[in-house]
Formats: structure tokens, C-alpha cells, sequence
């Protein structure tokens, strides 16, 4: 078994998030150019139902596997960590089946009545074996990672992505001839396709682990004789039944907020549309606009934001356990300062080269309203993942999760208030997200304060916007003067280029980043650590 550190299972599973996040982009560009926003909608439209199915199914289960694989095995109890593992898989192909024949069953109700749209039915069936999938998926995920063997989680992830990506654009290339519901469709079988061979890449690494702990084994009766004889009583089913619910009812109930707003927020936004005067096919093609093509970009740097929260909770776990709140106040503001400076040059560019990002992206010009008014917003979402990653260490979990609560309902109220009124249309969603990420962010922040008497830097905050205003200037002036205007994606490029080495020496100047931060990162931290000796 190729266990590894916490450090180093952070950084493989990390590593192939980037991956995944970076190959996620190819299918947003390229599916809205064979399938168009109103088939991008139709896809999208059944997705946030799935996630809720998927959350009930799965929710907490493969935490709680791997807590109670990783007891098992610090107790040297191997024969535990496989009567777990079969118990949790026992329990999920029963859920798995059992709602995957419901939602069959349902389909017709469901995409006729409680979605929108019903256009979404060939994509709602599509999509449902994936539940029984994910289901076995999300299990041997979590049996490896309590096994602190990050690889089988980190490769399958890939794997299934590149296979995703593959057959989602071919598929929804062959059926698209058939209209645009078979082409969304097509998209989602192809992303079944991928979710199976992931779990088979799983269940091959779960087979090569047997052959190689057979291996292990003694043989000779000898070896057998002179092994010393431990008699444990092995837990029963019940017991561990009972124990597996105890961890992660309450994860999935922290979930299930999420995965029940998001499924509202998508009835909500298209029944607002349709209040408004919008027809059906429109406002789903401005519902896939905004879900399937301008979010993603916003949610990009995510990835940077998200390693930062995967390492600022053991951290600061460490640091309350010692009590040491100079220490906690002190990776915070790094954490926030890190995560606002990686995200910025993100939110100008996108502000700024809105238009000319949407064309050569989507070959779509008239989304990028919506992507212009949010980009300066996600600044908000950049910080929310450290913050609520705070309170989980801090062990404030209810609270991060209360906050999340009052903005899904901020968000679900000016959606209903806004979206109706012809004045706004779509826009009116786009506000009321604005506001959701506006709120959560500053609820968890004064609960932060609350708890801890956290204090934020105040000039940080100053610098980094005075940084991008200069970023901005410098982008704008590029973009307009640079001598490529007959090439739109070298002028964006030579602007963006211009804007970002900018940044760059700026934030040096000002000492928001220092070559001592420069030192810690991961991979080239060494490299920088000489340079900065010489």
C-alpha cells in the first residue's frame, strides 16, 4: 500500500484538482459551440436535482468511511477496514438502487412538472445511472483516503475527467442532429461514461492493493505458528452501521443546504424568467449562460483558494489546541491576503477584457454584461472558502453553516423579487448572487471576529485594490494602443500579459508578497529559497 504523509496526500489530491479545474475548462468552451446556451441550459437544468439525490445517496459517507477506515488501521485492525468498507458499500448500492428507480419512475413528473423545462427529460434519464456510480465511486474514495493513500482518489478523478471530456463532446456531437435536448443529452450520457470508467480505474487499484497484501502474507506454517495470536472481538454490521451514520448524517445535512439551494435557485430563477415575460427557450439559454459559461470563469482561481482552506484547517486546528491565537490571527490574515492576491488579477482581467474573453471563449459577446458586473465580486468568493474553513477548525461548523442558511435566503428572495420584473430579467439573478457571496463572506467574517477577536488588516485591503486599479488602467491601455488589433486573441493575450507582469512587480513593491511567501510554496519554494540567498 503506498501510504503517504498528510503533506504529501494534500499536495496529490490538490494537484489533481488543478488538473481536473484547468481540463473542466475544454468542455465549457467548446460544448456551447456544438450544443449552443439554450442546450448548455437544458443541460444544466437537471443538474442541480441530481446533486440533491447525489447528496442523499453519498452526503457525508466517504468522511465517515475514511475516519473509521483510518481508526481501524492506526488500531492494526485490517479485517475492520474491509468489514467497512463492505458494510458502506453494501448500504450505498442499496440508496443507489433504490433512487435510481425512483427518479426513472419519476422522470416524467419531474421534468414535467417541478423543473421548468421539460425538454430536460432525455438528459434526466441520462443521468441517472449515474447515482449508482458515484455511489460505489464515492465509497472506495473514501476507503483509500482513510488508508491515507491518496493516489487511487487522485488518478480515477483524472481519469474520469479525460474520458468525461471526451465522450460528453462526442456524444453531444452525434445527437445533436436530433435536436437540442437529444445534443444536452448526449453531453450527459457522455459524462456517465466517464463517472464508470473512473469507478472501474478504482475498483483495479482496490483489486492490485489485494494481490500485493496477498503477497505480503506469511506462507509457511512455520511463519503461521510463530505469529503472535491477538483475539479481538470484530465489529458487528449493526455497530458499524450505527457508527457510520453518527459521522455523516450530520455532513450530509450540512450539504444538503447547499444542494437544496442550489436546485431552488435554478426552479426559482427560470419561474421568475417566465414571470417576467421571458419565453421558456430564452430564459433557458440565459439560465445556461450564467451557470454553464460565466460562473465557471469566476470559479476558476477557485482552486487556489480551495489548497489554501485544505491547509489552513490543520493548521489552525494545531494552533487552537495550543490555544495560540497569535499564531491563528496570523495564518488567517496570510490566508485571506494569499487568496485575495491570487484572485485579483483574475477579477481585473475579466472586468476589464469581459467582451473580448467571451468572444474568443464562447464565440458569444452578449454574456459578457453578466460576466462584467460579477467579476469584481468574486473577490468575496475567493476569501469565503478561508473563512468558512476557519470556523470548521475552529470548530464552528454550525455557524459557518448558518451563514451559509441566511444567504441562500437573501439569494432565493431577491431572485424571486428581481428576476420577475421585466426591468431586470437575468440580471436579477446576477444580483441576488452578487449578494449571497457579499453576505456569507461578511457573516462569516464578523462570526470569525466574534469567536476569536480576529482583527482584519485593513491596509492590505487597500493596497490590493490599489494594485488593481493600476492592473486595470495598465490592461485597458494595452488593450486599446498594443499594435495586434487585427489578431483579437494575440491583442488579449499582449494586454493580459502586460496587465499581469504589472501586477506582478507591484505586489512585490508593496510587500504583499515577499520572497519569504515565495519560499513556502510547494514544488519551487527551494528554487526561490536560493535564488533569494544569492
Amino acid at each position: 500500500m503506498n501510504k503517504q504523509s498528510f503533506i504529501k496526500g494534500t499536495l496529490i489530491l490538490l494537484a489533481a484538482g488543478i488538473l481536473n479545474r484547468l481540463l473542466g475548462f475544454i468542455p465549457r468552451i467548446a460544448l456551447p459551440r456544438i450544443i449552443g446556451p439554450e442546450g448548455v441550459g437544458i443541460y444544466q437544468l437537471g443538474y442541480p436535482f441530481f446533486i440533491v439525490l447525489v447528496t442523499i445517496i453519498t452526503g457525508g459517507i466517504p468522511l465517515a468511511i475514511a475516519k473509521m477506515v483510518a481508526e481501524a488501521e492506526g488500531a492494526g485492525k485490517q479485517d475492520a477496514s474491509k468489514q467497512i468498507l463492505h458494510v458502506s458499500l453494501m448500504l450505498t448500492l442499496i440508496a443507489g438502487t433504490l433512487f435510481t428507480g425512483l427518479s426513472l419512475l419519476l422522470a416524467p413528473w419531474v421534468t414535467g412538472v417541478l423543473l421548468p423545462d421539460e425538454r430536460v427529460y432525455q438528459t434526466f434519464i441520462s443521468m441517472t445511472p449515474m447515482l449508482i456510480i458515484i455511489a460505489v465511486s464515492s465509497v472506495y474514495r473514501g476507503y483509500f483516503q482513510g488508508k491515507q493513500n491518496m493516489i487511487p482518489s487522485a488518478s480515477s478523478s483524472v481519469i474520469e475527467t479525460i474520458v468525461r471530456i471526451i465522450c460528453m463532446l462526442w456524444f453531444a456531437h452525434l445527437l445533436m442532429p436530433k435536436g437540442i435536448a437529444y445534443g444536452a443529452a448526449g453531453a450527459m450520457l457522455g459524462t456517465a461514461v466517464g463517472e464508470l470508467i473512473g469507478m472501474i480505474a478504482l475498483l483495479l487499484q482496490y483489486s492490485g492493493e489485494g494481490r500485493r497484501t496477498n503477497k505480503l502474507m506469511p506462507r509457511s506454517p512455520q511463519e503461521t505458528i510463530t505469529a503472535p495470536i491477538v483475539k479481538e472481538t470484530p465489529p458487528t454490521n449493526k455497530g458499524i452501521l450505527k457508527r457510520l451514520f453518527g459521522i455523516a448524517l450530520p455532513v450530509t445535512g450540512g450539504k444538503m443546504v447547499g444542494s437544496f439551494s442550489y436546485l431552488l435557485e435554478t426552479i426559482l430563477t427560470n419561474r421568475s424568467l417566465a414571470m417576467a415575460g421571458i419565453a421558456t427557450s430564452v430564459a433557458t439559454a440565459q439560465y445556461g449562460a450564467l451557470q454553464g459559461m460565466i460562473i465557471p470563469l469566476l470559479l476558476l482561481p477557485g482552486a487556489l483558494t480551495v489548497s489554501l482552506a485544505i491547509s489552513l484547517v490543520p493548521s489552525l486546528s494545531e494552533a487552537a489546541a495550543r490555544n495560540d491565537r497569535a499564531t491563528i490571527h496570523k495564518r488567517m490574515n496570510q490566508s485571506l491576503r494569499l487568496a485575495l492576491v491570487s484572485g485579483a488579477p483574475f477579477a481585473i482581467l475579466m472586468f476589464v477584457l469581459a467582451e473580448p474573453l467571451c468572444l474568443l471563449l464562447y464565440d458569444n459577446s452578449e454574456i459578457s454584461d453578466m460576466l462584467k458586473i460579477m467579476a469584481p465580486f468574486a473577490l468575496f468568493l475567493y476569501v469565503q472558502s478561508p473563512l468558512q474553513a476557519a470556523l470548521q477548525a475552529l470548530d464552528r461548523p454550525g455557524r459557518a453553516l448558518l451563514n451559509t442558511l441566511v444567504g441562500a435566503i437573501i439569494k432565493m428572495s431577491l431572485i424571486v423579487y428581481l428576476a420577475s420584473n421585466p426591468a431586470f430579467g437575468i440580471k436579477g439573478a446576477v444580483i441576488a448572487i452578487i449578494v449571497n457571496s457579499i453576505a456569507v463572506t461578511l457573516l462569516h467574517g464578523f462570526s470569525l471576529s466574534r469567536l476569536i477577536g480576529f482583527r482584519f488588516r485593513l491596509l492590505d485591503y487597500v493596497k490590493i485594490g490599489a494594485v488593481m486599479i493600476i492592473m486595470g488602467a495598465c490592461v485597458l491601455y494595452g488593450y486599446k494602443h498594443l499594435p495586434f488589433a487585427s489578431l483579437p486573441w494575440l491583442q488579449f493575450l499582449a494586454s493580459a500579459t502586460v496587465g499581469v507582469m504589472v501586477y506582478l512587480i507591484v505586489i512585490f513593491m508593496t510587500r504583499l508578497v515577499t520572497p519569504r511567501d515565495l519560499e513556502r510554496v510547494p514544488v519551487v519554494g527551494s528554487w526561490f529559497s536560493r535564488l533569494s540567498r544569492r
